[in-house]
């Protein structure tokens, strides 16, 4: 008898936004195609669920209650993750919020929230585990860095437009690291959904938006983020030498 084995074997996987949505159903596949995964997320609740559901697989996972943010608390996580772990290679960044409004309503604090979680959270989590990343692609040959995007990254949608400047940023950031890391063996990609059905639908209250989100509905059947989720788990397990920079899912009767 033969022992398959797992294509993440052996591999060590931070998820962060991991308490619902894409998050919780990567790190669950990425625990079935055999890495270790850390979730980050700040909701205790949900990553015990999460981990006890990816323990009583046979899977490894450590929830550390983290908001991205925080500078200092995703400093601590990187460091637990390396003591623990001996590190991160492979890093799937997917916190973030959305919350569509007109530009004219002036909702700075929604402005800020989504600058905050969407790019701040981001860098901070970049800037904490990147080293972990490069040493993983010079010892193990191989590190995987994948940034949640969206299609709106690329598209119009009005009262959208200060998540989707966000997302942007995230498209066009990990085209450069891309190019600054991709000879240190670390692969970036950025992942661009159209609409998925997860929790971040429940945060929006421009009626606007909602009313274009509950239509949707009757014309196309939306992604699940297990779908995602799968194609996350495709990208880290392709061959070292394969990077797919730029990955656009999208409901098969989704437009734009």
């Amino acid at each position: 008898m033969t022992t398959r084995i797992l294509p993440l074997s052996g591999r060590v996987a931070v998820v962060t936004g991991a308490s619902s949505g894409i998050g919780a159903a990567a790190a669950e596949h990425l625990s079935e195609l055999g890495a270790a995964v850390v979730v980050l997320a700040r909701r205790t609740d949900r990553l015990d669920e999460l981990t006890a559901r990816i323990v009583g697989n046979g899977g490894r996972a450590l929830a550390l209650a983290v908001d991205v943010t925080d500078v200092g608390a995703v400093q601590d996580a990187a460091d637990r993750v390396a003591a623990e772990f001996g590190g991160a290679d492979l890093l799937l960044n997917n916190a973030g919020v959305m919350l569509p409004a007109p530009i004219e309503e002036l909702a700075t604090e929604q402005w800020r929230h989504q600058i905050d979680l969407n790019i701040t959270g981001l860098m901070n989590v970049i800037g904490a585990f990147t080293p972990q990343l490069v040493d993983a692609g010079r010892t193990r040959g191989v590190a995987d860095l994948i940034n949640t995007s969206s299609i709106a990254a690329q598209n119009i949608f009005p009262n959208f437009a200060v998540y989707s400047a966000t997302k942007a940023y995230v498209t066009h950031l990990s085209r450069h690291l891309r190019a600054e890391l991709g000879a240190k063996n670390v692969r970036v990609s950025a992942i661009e959904p159209g609409i998925v059905g997860t929790e971040l639908q429940s945060h929006v209250t421009d009626n606007g938006a909602l009313a274009w989100l509950e239509g949707s509905k009757e014309t196309m059947e939306w992604l699940t983020a297990d779908d995602v989720a799968r194609t996350i788990g495709f990208l880290a397990a392709l061959p070292a030498r394969v990077n797919l920079q730029q990955v656009t899912i999208m409901p098969t009767a989704q437009a734009a």
